[in-house]
Order: structure tokens, then sequence, then C-alpha cells
């Protein structure tokens, strides 16, 4: 059985007692107010144990997800409202809620999916000896989610399950059903607003104190639908995923969606920062979203060829992680096609003095450490197209300054300084007029003047001047 280990909980907001644990452990709740909406945010780990402690003491407790596609439902669906209006706890998921906090000056939200607490609630639920109950998914789907739960926690008491497609005669028959099982706890999962509304319809003869609307989770942990990569879920970008993997039923929830969401975050964020600076940003950040998903929806086929390429030269990882600096001097990870040499970083020293560029950045032609299809993806600049997971991910920007090294960022002086400023970008003035045939001390002066104009339509021509500056090749190397 494999066990996750418990998280440091943070000072309470209200106690959470779990019955013959030592003391009272503490589950401690921020209470964030968005779209009209009351969202609590918690650890991962202390929102499973909360969830599972109201269970274990017959607390009734209704918990909906919130994500960017359940604020465009809400605006359209009275019922809706109602539901999530009669919830207990509202737990807040995805990045869109993130950025809309992050655009009305709130503090960050937990990452609260469904899809993540679900194998903390099963294992804290094995412990405490709550029972499940699984309701959704295509016939099977529950089953399958059921024993997979069970192979991890052998203990956990799957008390029955039942697929999403049943007659409306046959819901009293249900209901029944799942009272009699004795499940402390129900998932169901049929998407929203189904989900919450049945939930809303139903729960005043639901036995089971707990109740989760979970959406699609049992799609992923019966394997019917595999989850994105680890990589692309640190981004925050598995709707990217989603998208890619099912283009047609996701493009409109994501594509639209997504300009509509952003649309009203930045109206919820302009009553308290001020309609300007907030449109710009909004803006700035809509064209963010719907140029790097367009392009990686168009370039799958180029990913997927150079992944295959990178890996059949040297069996080596196709992604290179490098550690950068962003905006106002936050450090993210970047992510590229690796195009050099796995043991690059180590020779990098010994090659600092043949450096073809004077002063902060590292650049030589005929690079040693730079592998045969490193030579072509860097002159096409293909290497740097994993970047627009950075851009969905909210940690870069389509134009922005180049993000910098730590070692390049420590040799700064005077007013380079500014150019962390602004978020970095994949596109920039001088990756359009030259690249690194340009001095880093110009480099530097363009980016400032770019941050001090920045604009929609100063973004807009520099993404046109972008494809022929690559199909060029200038200063690529």
């Amino acid at each position: 059985m494999k066990h996750i280990p418990a998280a440091a909980f943070r000072t309470a907001a209200y106690p959470i007692h779990f019955p013959g644990s030592e003391g009272a452990r503490a589950a401690s709740f921020n209470k964030i107010e968005l779209f009209g909406l009351s969202l609590s945010s918690a650890s991962p780990e202390a929102a499973a144990s909360h969830i599972v402690a109201e269970a274990v003491h017959g607390r009734k407790m209704t918990v909906n997800f919130i994500n960017a596609h359940c604020v465009n439902v809400r605006r359209k669906s009275y019922s809706y409202r109602r539901a999530l209006a009669e919830s207990d706890l509202l737990l807040p998921d995805g990045i869109g809620i993130e950025i809309a906090a992050r655009m009305s000056g709130l503090e960050k939200p937990e990452n609260l999916n469904g899809t993540d607490l679900f194998p903390l609630i099963c294992e804290r639920a094995a412990t405490e000896g709550v029972g499940l109950f699984l309701l959704g998914g295509l016939p099977g789907v529950a089953d399958d989610t059921g024993a997979w739960a069970c192979g991890q926690y052998p203990s956990l008491r799957i008390r029955g399950t039942q697929d999403g497609y049943f007659d409306k005669e046959d819901e009293d028959t249900l209901v029944e059903r799942i009272n009699r099982s004795g499940a402390a706890i129900l998932l169901v999962g049929f998407g929203v607003p189904l989900q919450e509304e049945w939930v809303a319809r139903n729960r005043h003869r639901l036995e089971a104190p707990v109740v989760l609307s979970v959406g699609g989770l049992f799609d992923y942990y019966s394997g019917r639908i595999p989850r994105a990569p680890t990589p692309i879920r640190a981004m925050r970008c598995e709707w990217a995923w989603r998208l890619a993997m099912e283009p047609r039923r996701m493009a409109s929830r994501y594509l639209v969606g997504n300009a509509v969401f952003l649309a009203h975050a930045a109206v919820e964020a302009a009553r308290t920062n001020g309609m300007e600076r907030v449109a710009g940003r909004a803006a700035k950040r809509a064209l963010d979203v719907v140029a790097a998903t367009v392009a990686i929806v168009v370039l799958l086929p180029l990913f997927l060829a150079a992944a295959l390429a990178i890996r059949l030269e040297d069996n080596g990882p196709v992604f290179f992680r490098q550690k950068r600096i962003g905006a106002n001097g936050r450090t993210f990870s970047m992510i590229k096609f690796r195009s050099m040499y796995t043991d690059a970083e180590a020779r990098r020293e010994a090659l600092l003095s043949r450096s073809d560029r004077a002063g902060t950045c590292f650049k030589m032609h005929d690079d040693p450490r730079i592998t045969q299809v490193g030579k072509l993806i860097r002159r096409l600049s293909i290497d740097e197209l994993p970047q627009l997971f950075n851009v969905l991910g909210g940690s870069m920007a389509i134009v922005g300054p180049r993000p910098a090294l730590p070692g390049e960022v420590a040799q700064y002086h005077g007013r380079q300084w500014e150019r962390l400023s602004g978020k970095p970008g994949i596109t920039c003035s001088w990756q359009v007029k030259g690249r690194a045939e340009i001095p880093f001390h110009r480099q530097a002066i363009m980016d400032r003047a770019y941050l001090r104009r920045q604009s929609l339509m100063t973004d807009l021509r520099l993404i046109a001047r972008t494809v022929p500056a690559v199909i060029g090749g200038r200063g690529a190397y």
C-alpha cells in the first residue's frame, strides 16, 4: 500500500478532529471572494483531511469545484447558480481561477482540483474506514475507477458504483441504493452543470454525509482518458492537453470559453484595480492564451517530430528545463526542446572564454555542445516552442524581454535591472532585429523601451515580424 506523507497544517481557521489521533489537527482555509463566490483555499492534504473528517463525524457537507468553465456556465444558468449557492465548500480549481485572483490583487489560491484530491481522499478514507460510492461516467468507468482505488489502497471500502446513464424514473431507486450502501462519501461525475443540479435536487434525501461533484475524474483513474504528462501538469497547462486529446469536444470550452472567462476576470478586477491598467493587462493575457493555444494545436505534428528526432539521436531526454529569472526577479522553470548534449552545463565553464559576445550573455558559433538535431531546431527556433506551455502557465508571455539566467542577472548594472519589470517573452523587439548579433547592452535598452510603450498593437506587430525573422535566421545559433 502506498502511503502519502501527512503535510504540515497551517494556522487553523477552524479545527478538524480525527478520532484516534494524538490531539487535534487543524485545516486552515483561507477565504477568497471572487465572482460573487466564497472560495476556500488550503493545502490539498488539509482539504482532503477535512472532507474525510466531516464524513467520519457524519456532518453533512456538499463540495463543489470552481474553474473557468464553471464561472462561464454560472453566468448563464440560474439552476447552476442556485446549486452553487447551496454548497458548503467551494474549492478553486485550475490556472484560470489563479489568474483571476492575481488580476484582482488577491492571494494566490491553491489548485484544489478533484483529480488530484481523489488519491488523498482515498488514502485518508482507507485509514478512517470511510466508504465511498462512485456515481457517473460511461458504463464500466466507475467500476474501473473503484478497482484502481482499491488496488492503490487495499483497505479502502468502495460501497458501490453506478454509471451516469440511467433513466429519470430510476432516480428514486438509485438514491435508495446509495443510502443502503452505507457510503459516507458520494462522488458524482456527470459534468458541469448536470452533476451539481442533480445533487441539489436530491441532497435532502441522500444520507451520505459528504457529496462531491467531480466532473470527469473517473475517466482518468479508469484509464479511459490519459492524463497530461507531469511536466505539463506542473506548468498548469492540463487543459491544453485535454484540448489536444479531444479538440472537437473541447474547442468551444477552451478556445472560446477561456477568452470569455478572461474578459469576465478583467471586469471583476476592474472593480478594485482601475479599468485602464486592468484592461490592458487582461488584453495581453487573453492574446497570450489564445495565441499559445492555437499555436500548440497547429504545431502539434512539429512538436512530435522534433521530440522523436531528439530522442533518436542520443536517446537522451526530449525536454530541457532551466531556472530563469522572470518578472520582478521571480525565478521560474523554463522548458525547451533539448538542443545540446546532456553534459552541456558541465562543459559551459570551460567555454566561457570563447564566447562570441562580450559582457553578460554567453554565445558562441559552432558550440561543440550542440547536437546535430540541435543545430537544426535552433536555426529554425523550434527549440523555443515548448515555452508556449510556459505562456499558458503564466510565467511567460508571447512578447516580452527574453528570460535571463540567474548568473546573467547577477552581472546587471545601472538600468539593466529594469528589463525585469515585465513578464519575459518568447519573442521581443531585438529578437526580430538580429537576435544574438545585437550586444546585450543594446538588448537591455530595447527591452526597457518596449516595457514603457507596450500595448496590444505593439505585441501584434512583433508577433507578425517574428515569423519572417525566424525564417531569415539572422543571429540564430
